[in-house]
């Protein structure tokens, strides 16, 4: 009963935070949003939290939740209808540079800045300027996020490094690994380190964009490698330099040393549950996939993985890291846009995302007040690592993509090029690469940058 009561209190002085002041939670009641979520904690965490939603606004919402692997292909079948059906729906700042351009988006702007529509306690400037300006765009190809319209809102973001098994390292002497020659050696040394089924290293490998963003792309950058240059009014690929043919090279050796042997269908999902079930020694991905399999009972291994940032190649010293922001974005044919955005304003609220990084499961908070909370401090500080190589990695994590209308398409042609590589189909990287250069130029050819 104590328990309860306890817990009844907490769940009040949530909903009371979430609403507090003079601004009128309920001047939509009535109203009823459809939003679109991809499985992920993120979406698990809105869930838990749409009854005190519902009960502190009147607004009904109806959700649907759908796997990765087939979530984005949904959601793009939905916007082009025209229907308005979702009204919000997560994204990623990539999904901008596909859904702006035709209008499948609101700017927010408008909204954030409208004193009727947005409670005078949300304070949009308390978000880490890099995260939100991920979602910032001017809608020309070529140009770097940060500028134009607020096309979405984070929930949480993404870096990208090591986590590892500690306990298994330990057991075979080898520290975390610095630099890309120590990873390779230590995935190496720990292929099949308790057998058949396990191996060293975990790391993404479907004929997908979400192959390419993680581990690979933040080596890619910090090998100097760059993905599009914009050269004499138009945008050209240079997956062929030198940087990026030696950078691949050394992936593909990586995963024939000591990934997965099914490393080809392996997509976050089966990269995080393969570590926390001590299949994978290490997993280079997403500082989230090892969290998550670190938190008291998500796992077999929770408690023995740490964090360590990403490896260096040789010689080099700063450390860069691609981004992944999930975030939520408004349905340009929505009917009930003014309902929609007091959902997506309720669940990027401080109240909501310091409750979403402590007595939840979700990191990294995108708001610098929650980030620097003693509770979320004290919380993160359990883990092994995680705090130095989130104050290491984060400095240096951005978009190191070039925003483009065709990124998915020359992204899973850029990972069907990775499979062929491992599968032995090019001569040689250079090869590779070369074809792919060519294949990614046809592509980019009706874009003319003035």
């Amino acid at each position: 009963m104590r328990k309860t009561i306890i817990a009844l209190l907490a769940l009040c002085a949530f909903c009371a935070a979430a609403v507090a002041g003079d601004f009128d939670w309920k001047q939509q009641s009535g109203k009823t949003i459809n939003v679109l979520l991809n499985q992920h904690p993120y979406a698990e965490g809105i869930i838990t939290k749409l009854p005190e939603f519902e009960a502190a606004t009147g607004i009904k919402v109806n959700y649907s939740i759908i796997p990765e692997e087939n979530f984005f292909d949904k959601l793009t079948t939905s916007l082009s209808s025209r229907s308005g059906d979702p009204d919000v729906y997560m994204t990623g700042a990539y999904q901008v540079w596909e859904y702006a351009p035709p209008g499948y988006m609101v700017d927010l702007s408008t909204y954030i800045n409208d004193p009727k529509k947005t409670a005078p306690d949300y304070n949009f400037g308390d978000f880490y300027d890099g995260i939100v300006g991920a979602l910032r765009w001017d809608l020309v190809p070529g140009h770097k996020v940060g500028v134009g319209p607020q096309w979405a809102l984070p929930l949480g973001f993404e870096t990208n490094c090591l986590s590892y098994n500690k306990e298994i390292l330990d057991a075979h002497g080898i520290a975390a690994p610095n630099t890309m020659d120590e990873l390779l050696d230590a995935a190496t040394k720990l292929n099949k380190f308790e057998g058949e089924g396990t191996y060293g290293i975990a790391l993404r490998g479907t004929r997908n964009w979400a192959t390419i963003h993680p581990g690979y792309m933040t080596t890619y950058t910090n090998w100097g490698a760059v993905d599009l240059a914009i050269e004499n009014g138009v945008l050209v690929s240079k997956v062929n330099s030198p940087e990026a043919v030696a950078m691949t090279e050394a992936w593909v050796k990586l995963i024939k040393a000591g990934g997965s042997p099914t490393w080809a269908s392996y997509t976050w999902y089966q990269a995080g549950a393969d570590l926390g079930a001590r299949k994978a020694a290490i997993l280079f991905d997403a500082d989230i996939q090892g969290h998550f399999q670190n938190v008291p009972g998500a796992s077999s291994q929770s408690g023995k993985l740490a964090s360590a940032p990403p490896p260096l190649p040789a010689g080099k010293t700063k450390i860069n890291a691609n981004l992944w922001v999930w975030s939520i974005a408004m349905n340009a044919d929505s009917k009930v846009k003014d309902a929609a955005w007091l959902f997506m304003q309720y669940f990027t609220s401080r109240p909501y995302q310091l409750w979403s990084v402590t007595d939840w499961k979700a990191v990294d908070p995108p708001r610098k007040s929650v980030f620097e909370d003693p509770k979320f401090q004290a919380e993160i500080g359990k883990f092994h690592g995680f705090l130095d190589m989130f104050e290491k990695t984060v400095p240096g994590t951005t978009i190191c993509f070039t925003p483009n209308p065709y990124f998915f398409e020359l992204t899973t042609e850029w990972a069907a090029t990775l499979q062929d590589l491992v599968a032995g189909n090019y001569p040689s990287t250079q090869a590779a690469m070369d074809s792919l250069k060519a294949k990614m130029d046809r592509a980019l050819e009706d874009i003319e940058i003035d």
